[in-house]
């Protein structure tokens, strides 16, 4: 049984926070990273402490995804581990499964806040509303539900996010939600509409990151490409902002949908010292009539225009494709269509997704049904394939010098860095590099990881 508190609780005493010990766990995308790391650092403002790994902590928020129904499982299998490896402690799961699954959360027990993915800068003031009602002698259960808003309200929340992984590079979230309507997508419902922070806010994060010392961040967000749906800027004024802040060294875009790429966009990041030659590009299928089903906007001849404009402009780029594999409607025909626009398609490599049916999706609708064993097949090829531009463009760098941002990390008595295109580098660890850009000539790649290559430093 679940309860709300029915008695009006005494003024909240964040005090209550001092000295508790809190896990954060992460699932999904790099803006699910930043505003993880944005919540921790609310509550360590009221004097939260992050638990050391292994231990059992008092609170514990888990931040979800839920692009897919594999991502909603391990979301699940998730929560319950870890209410099972922090008995007693104040577990709040927030992000996009929350957001659209929060009685279905609530049913796991030991579950104790839900929080929908446009409040989680409500966090803290839920656990404390938890604990001052425990403190009081309120009698409540372990199971309230945070009122996770629909989309007309999350329209009206941007909450900013920043976060830095245990290297040099931080994760800047410039924008959230989606006005597109994707037949298979359930995105949308969970983030919202677009919207977005101001240039003047994501420059002062930037500066921010400097303090911090960072010297690397990715622009993150649903549809970055719609940067300035609220505030009526331009991403390309964003770029041309962030470029000028003194000392980041590097700045990477994560994902752009293909037609919002301008030709204004190319040419900054071509001319730019700081935005680096890396594109990742959602492609979803090169198929037109599969694109068509999808209600993706745009169809493989737009497409090919912009990849081609990046490769002339950048011709070393990284470009990263993302595929899904086995939509609804994919028959085996189009299936070879796609494969073999692929062939013919200068990318670097691809990021495979399994189709997946998601409840309430016009995708349901569509009548051909791709079987699992033949989603796996058609994966296994795009794989190979993808595995093989890879090799490939790697090799063409083999012996070449390229500037690497070696990163603090070291790992069996090993550094590693990526190139201003993204090719992983390992090499021998030494202090001096770190968070330096220092070149390095590129060497062959490790057997053990086609994605990552020896590398020898070059020093003055």
């Amino acid at each position: 049984m679940r309860q709300q508190y029915e008695t009006a609780l005494p003024p909240l005493n964040y005090g209550l926070l001092k000295g508790k010990r809190a896990a954060y766990y992460t699932l999904g995308c790099k803006l699910n990273f930043s505003e993880t790391s944005t919540v921790g650092g609310d509550l360590e403002a009221y004097g939260v402490e992050r638990a050391e790994e292994g231990e059992c902590a008092d609170i514990c928020v888990i931040n979800t995804c839920s692009v897919t129904s594999q991502a909603d499982k391990k979301g699940r299998n998730l929560i319950r581990q870890v209410v099972r490896a922090n008995p007693g402690a104040v577990v709040v799961v927030t992000g996009c499964y929350a957001q659209l699954a929060a009685q279905e959360i609530l049913a796991i027990e030991g579950v104790s806040i839900v929080v929908g993915s446009g409040r989680k800068g409500e966090i803290a003031q839920h656990i404390t509303e938890l604990l001052t009602a425990e403190q009081n002698g309120i009698e409540i259960y372990r199971k309230k539900e945070i009122f996770t808003g629909g989309e007309q309200e999350l329209q009206h929340r941007f909450e900013e996010g920043c976060s830095r992984d245990d290297r040099t590079r931080h994760f800047l979230k410039v924008q959230d939600g989606c006005n597109y309507a994707c037949s298979y997508c359930t995105i949308p419902k969970a983030r919202g509409r677009s919207r977005n922070g101001s240039i003047a806010s994501m420059v002062a994060a930037a500066e921010r990151v400097v303090e911090a010392g960072g010297r690397e961040i990715v622009l993150t967000g649903v549809n970055i490409g719609d940067y300035g749906r609220t505030t009526g800027e331009r991403l390309e004024d964003l770029v041309k902002a962030l470029d000028a802040v003194e000392g980041i060294e590097r700045y990477r875009i994560s994902s752009l949908e293909p037609e919002l790429i301008s030709d204004e966009l190319i040419d900054l990041v071509a001319a730019s010292k700081h935005f680096m030659p890396h594109w990742h590009i959602p492609l979803q299928s090169g198929s037109d009539e599969v694109l068509r089903l999808m209600r993706r906007r745009y169809r493989r001849a737009l497409f090919t225009d912009r990849i081609e404009r990046i490769v002339r402009m950048m011709p070393d780029a990284f470009i990263g494709l993302d595929v899904i594999v086995g939509m609804r409607g994919e028959t085996d025909d189009l299936f070879e269509e796609s494969r073999s626009f692929l062939r013919d398609t200068p990318f670097t490599r691809l990021h495979l997704f399994t189709y997946s049916e998601r409840k309430d999706t016009d995708a349901l609708s569509i009548p051909h049904i791709v079987t699992p064993a033949k989603k796996r097949m058609r994966s296994n090829l795009l794989q190979e394939l993808s595995s093989q531009h890879i090799s490939a463009f790697y090799q063409r760098f083999c012996g070449q010098s390229r500037p690497v941002l070696w990163e603090s990390t070291e790992h069996e008595g090993y550094m590693h860095g990526f190139t201003d295109n993204y090719i992983k580098l390992a090499a021998p660890f030494d202090p001096t590099a770190i968070a330096q850009v220092v070149p390095a000539y590129i060497g062959t790649q490790l057997p053990h990881n086609e994605e990552q290559c020896m590398g020898t430093l070059l020093k003055d």
